[in-house]
């Protein structure tokens, strides 16, 4: 790693504003990062080495960064989405069966062996990009805090499924280690609470902002990092880490500089970092090797949406169906995790992200739809069009400072 190819990398990681410039087409910043390392990665130019060390590991944090914020993203503080946690879990649930099918059936079509990984794939939610779409287009009402309670709960419970079934010969060992990194979160919980219920929490954060010295950002951090190690120890990927640390997070009320500071350093710098180093890794000429691939993927998407907008029967909006199968954090994951453990196919993560694109697809559309019709119009989870408070992250994420 170079000065000239870590300016190039940021430089390449503003493709992702410039493709999301238009807020009405709804396309994640991501999309134009990986899509830039992919021109400049293995499947283009080859200008790029995913396999450098210090790329791979300044990636690594950046993903470590990345599962951080999706964690803060899910509301485990607004009260508002409470009341909606059982049909968003049952319609979770349901989802969760149909992807096991689902799941086993593409496996068994393409010979791959991987329905669970299939599976869970298809069951998953992207918090982190399904909420800041309900609060960009303003959607209000009992569905829409039904649908954040589905995608908040099928989010964390993939998350930590995955590490499970992506490798089932070492899922007990993989079980144990996530257990540890769990406990640890939550010990994480109880302390933080101490320290915000104590006041030492509200000192530390005026020290800090009146001298500058962003205690709680270098805080965070450490707490990141440490979880990381920890994850790593026991052979357990930093996602599982990263994700229970944003959860603590979340749950204790995040200030409000903590959230811009975090951003400055993730979304500035980690973050892109990460996803040009992942478009770098993909390597879509094995397309034209295994064209099988594609379909692959397209038949992933495709299941996911599907799987999802079959909660029409239950009574959930297809345009709601459609949104909470948008799935970003755990195919990247499965992507990184699996090509790590070389426990994927030449081509599969190239189709896997395929498919998450597919669903990122089905949920602009969606989106756009819902934001010109009523839930009633779609045929609301109550039939009558209630409208009460909007599902946008409120306390959820964001603690007053």
């Amino acid at each position: 790693m170079t000065f000239e190819l870590l300016s190039l990398i940021v430089l390449l990681g503003l493709a992702g504003p410039i493709l999301a410039w238009r807020p009405q087409w709804h396309i994640p910043v991501i999309l134009g990062e990986l899509l830039a390392g992919i021109l400049f990665g293995s499947t283009g130019f080859g200008v790029l080495n995913p396999a450098d060390p210090t790329f791979t590991f300044l990636a690594d944090v950046g993903f470590a960064v990345v599962m951080f914020v999706a964690g803060t993203h899910v509301p485990m503080r607004d009260s508002t989405i409470r009341s909606a946690l059982g049909r968003g879990a049952v319609r979770a649930a349901l989802v969760g069966l149909l992807a096991v099918a689902a799941g086993q059936g593409v496996a068994a079509l393409f010979d791959t062996g991987h329905g669970a990984l299939y599976a869970v794939l298809i069951a998953s939610s992207s918090a982190a990009l399904v909420l800041p779409v309900i609060d960009g287009q303003g959607l209000t009402g009992k569905p829409v805090l039904e649908l954040t309670a589905q995608v908040a709960i099928a989010d964390a419970a993939c998350v930590v499924a995955l590490p499970l079934v992506i490798d089932p010969g070492n899922a007990g060992r993989a079980a144990l280690g996530a257990l540890a990194v769990s406990a640890c979160a939550v010990v994480l919980y109880f302390g933080l609470k101490y320290l915000g219920d104590s006041g030492l929490r509200h000192r530390f954060h005026k020290v800090s902002e009146q001298r500058g010295f962003a205690l709680e950002l270098r805080v965070s951090l450490v707490l990141l990092f440490a979880l990381c190690a920890l994850a790593t120890r026991t052979h357990v990927s930093i996602m599982l880490a990263g994700f229970a640390l944003g959860l603590v997070v979340s749950a204790i009320g995040e200030p409000r500089r903590v959230a811009r500071q975090l951003f400055a350093i993730g979304d500035g710098f980690l973050t892109p970092m990460f996803f040009v180093w992942l478009g770098a890794r993909l390597n879509l000429r094995e397309f034209g090797d295994h064209p099988w691939l594609i379909l692959l993927g397209l038949a992933l998407g495709g299941a996911a949406v599907l799987a999802h907008m079959a909660m029409r029967v239950v009574g959930q909006p297809i345009t709601f169906g459609a949104m909470a199968s948008a799935q970003i954090g755990v195919p990247v994951a499965a992507v990184t995790v699996g090509t790590q453990l070389h426990v994927l196919r030449p081509g599969e993560p190239a189709a896997l992200m395929l498919g998450a694109l597919v669903t990122v697809l089905a949920t602009a559309l969606a989106a756009n739809r819902a934001a010109t019709h009523s839930p009633s119009d779609e045929g609301g989870s109550d039939g009558d069009g209630e409208h009460g408070k909007g599902a946008k992250r409120g306390d959820s994420g964001v603690a007053a400072e």
